[in-house]
């Protein structure tokens, strides 16, 4: 392969796909962000500077081999490039919009320092896009069909990467969500300025194609138990995300209009569908004309401000008790917030819920950040008599998620958690304490990424894959 169309980055500028203004973006849910076109995505891609050691691969989950699909991008062989980026990623054009690429490939690429990184999302999503258009996207279609089955339970990106996976062995698959649609949190919590429905659901439509079954609105133990599931198929994965929202103890904490991220985020997203959701025709969950206030520094709580931003909040609010250079969430979603008109309240905590009957005011203490804590994070301490009240008609909690009691749910006591109350797995074989029921995803390694649930859902086929053929071995050596 040539790299006479790479090295450029010394003369070309880093420039991203164009971005709407704010005061636009802000009427609709719309994507912020338009795609390259095929010259600025070619030009982008000659940026890289095919390091020797590429750290943007190094620094992705899924191990993407980024240099070669950009140079072959900047060498206009868009369909090789495309063979290249989803022989490792299950859905480029998901992680292409949603990555945190500040965080992982674009913040590690060697040319950051001086030349600003290659857009390598970007691209990525443009890449995939193209393929779509051109009809290179196929369904899965095995050499051979198995006459074992694997059932998964959890339809997000986890059990559906999973999914692709198993099917391209052969196996027969079948998805149980509890959900009327699939697609988990990339549905239901993500809002569309940053993933559009339509993607997700493109998406789904190619794995149904590929022969995956889906079972929507089965609430595993309560429809069906896991006990039943064991004895319909040859295997199990429980790949259910973590959903049990983090609670806060403080006074007022149950005044009216006090709301869970998940909660707001859901309505939102299920009125964009076109359901019918009662919470939010009646206000209680719609910000329009409303004094908003986000507790929380990560991007659910990005996702929150900037949705109430769309739905005509009179003004939006984020409290989070570490500085902007601290936040877990993406700078470059702070940035995208800032723009539309977001204030952010570093440094600041809440301490109680004003109100009769319903909220109207977050009252907060300043912090300061002190010495660094077990993690290597400065520890938040509260600022002495620093009190002040934050005007709100609205509060939503962004406190991140946990995972709901599964053992309780499935009715599966013998089902082992750790201390934290994901589901404890052997890390080779990723196999619960359950014969043959294996877990993977933000079940097991706590509320994570779409990208580390692809990561784990492509693993967790590999190793229900040789469970199932080790215990076929065993059948033949039985029989002879």
């Amino acid at each position: 392969m040539t790299t006479d169309r790479m090295l450029k980055f010394v003369h070309t500028a880093k420039r991203m796909p164009a971005k709407r203004a704010a005061e636009e973006r802000r009427r609709d849910f719309g994507e912020i962000y338009d795609e390259f076109v095929e010259d600025h995505a070619q030009e982008q891609a000659s940026r890289c500077s095919q390091c020797g050691v590429p750290y943007c691969q190094v620094h992705c989950p899924l191990s993407n081999n980024i240099p070669d699909w950009l140079m072959l991008t900047a060498e206009g062989r868009l369909e090789e490039a495309y063979e290249i980026s989803s022989a490792t990623n299950n859905f480029p054009e998901i992680c292409g919009r949603i990555c945190p690429q500040d965080r992982l490939c674009e913040g590690n690429c060697v040319i950051e320092k001086g030349f600003d990184s290659v857009t390598i999302g970007s691209v990525e999503k443009y890449i995939t896009e193209t393929a779509f258009e051109q009809g290179w996207v196929k369904p899965a279609k095995p050499v051979r069909e198995r006459k074992e089955s694997v059932g998964i339970i959890g339809g997000g990106p986890g059990g559906l990467a999973a999914a692709e996976q198993l099917r391209k062995r052969g196996y027969q698959v079948h998805v149980y969500d509890r959900y009327d649609r699939i697609g988990g949190l990339m549905i239901y919590g993500i809002p569309n300025f940053k993933l559009e429905k339509d993607v997700v659901q493109r998406r789904t439509r190619v794995l149904e194609e590929s022969g995956i079954t889906f079972h929507t609105g089965v609430d595993v133990g309560k429809d069906i138990t896991v006990a039943e599931l064991r004895e319909k198929h040859d295997a199990v994965l429980v790949a259910t995300g973590v959903y049990k929202t983090r609670e806060m103890k403080c006074p007022g904490i149950g005044l009216g209009n006090v709301h869970q991220a998940l909660d707001y985020l859901t309505a939102s997203n299920r009125t964009g569908l076109g359901d019918k959701v009662p919470a939010f025709e009646d206000g209680s969950l719609d910000a329009n004309g409303k004094d908003i206030v986000v507790i929380g520094g990560g991007d659910t709580a990005m996702d929150c401000v900037r949705t109430a931003i769309r739905q005509g909040a009179k003004s939006v609010k984020c409290v989070y008790r570490r500085d902007k250079a601290n936040m877990p969430g993406s700078q470059r979603e702070v940035q995208n917030a800032e723009e539309e008109g977001v204030e952010f309240m570093w440094l600041a905590a809440p301490e109680a819920f004003t109100g009769e009957g319903a909220v109207d005011g977050v009252r907060c203490h300043r912090i300061h950040l002190g010495v660094p804590d077990s993690t290597g994070r400065q520890a938040p301490q509260v600022v002495p008599d620093s009190s002040f009240t934050i005007p709100a008609d609205m509060a939503i909690l962004a406190l991140g998620f946990d995972p709901e009691d599964l053992p309780e749910l499935f009715g599966e006591k013998e089902l082992k958690v750790s201390r934290w109350g994901t589901l404890s797995v052997d890390f080779t074989s990723m196999m619960t304490s359950l014969d043959g029921v294996f877990a993977a995803g933000d079940i097991v390694r706590g509320a994570s990424l779409v990208v580390w649930a692809v990561r784990d859902g492509r693993d967790v086929a590999d190793q229900i894959h040789a469970y199932i053929e080790q215990k076929a071995s065993a059948s033949l050596d039985l029989a002879s």
